[in-house]
């Protein structure tokens, strides 16, 4: 299971700018911790939250009438990860059951990959709006629900993100979660939380998606 912003498209620097620009409109300059912390959540969430650090009183709804033409604008700009659609096409080219599991809605998913027709290959899409989410990242639902849709057990999926929001989602539904690092970041200089999840034993940090997919094809080949 795929997560997409950050894992398969290079989306998250222009949501940041986004955001970015929505709360300097209201007076208030996000700093880069904070917008680290909006990655990988549904778009509400994310609003609740950015008001909260507003210097002034806005419901989230006012300040997503001012984000969301920004990023409309912005996100199709977005490239493709490296190695994302390579690990996409192998997965099937093997036959292996696939879903991407993101936090945006669907409208937005379709803007998104306008670029990007092989995210299509995925069988199925949970997205942030779907009717039979009670919750999103960084609860377990997401995931769960993806297992559920392609029929086999959360323990028995291997998931591919690169939020501590999705990570956590991940893990908590039981997925073996491979953990896409930032390019500013290295294992051994995460945050104490960071750390704590990479104490996980069904947690894998690589620095490059070329990693997973050598380890995909290593099992395949295995097991025929």
């Amino acid at each position: 299971m795929f997560d997409l912003d950050g894992l398969l498209i290079d989306t998250e620097p222009l949501h940041a700018r986004a955001w970015q620009q929505a709360a300097l409109h209201f007076g208030t300059d996000l700093e880069s911790n904070q917008l680290i912390q909006l990655q990988g959540r549904r778009r509400l969430d994310n609003a609740k939250l950015v008001c909260s650090w507003i210097n002034q009183a806005i419901t989230p709804e006012q300040l997503l009438t001012v984000r969301q033409p920004i990023a409309e604008q912005l996100l199709p700009e977005a490239k493709a990860m490296e190695g994302a659609e390579s690990l996409v096409r192998s997965a099937e080219r093997f036959g292996i059951a696939t879903a991407l599991v993101t936090s945006s809605d669907r409208a937005s998913v379709r803007h998104k990959i306008g670029n990007h027709p092989w995210v299509n290959g995925l069988q199925l899409m949970i997205c942030g709006d779907d009717y039979d989410l009670k919750a999103g990242k960084p609860a377990p639902d997401p995931f769960r629900l993806g297992a559920d849709r392609l029929k086999v057990k959360a323990e028995e999926c291997w998931a591919f993100e690169d939020s501590r929001a999705g990570c956590e989602s991940a893990l908590a539904a039981g997925c073996l979660v491979w953990r896409l690092l930032r390019t500013t970041e290295k294992a051994d200089q995460l945050e104490p939380v960071e750390h704590d999840l990479l104490q996980a034993d069904r947690l894998i940090v690589i620095s490059q998606l070329s990693e997973a997919q050598r380890s995909l094809e290593s099992v395949v080949s295995r097991d025929d």
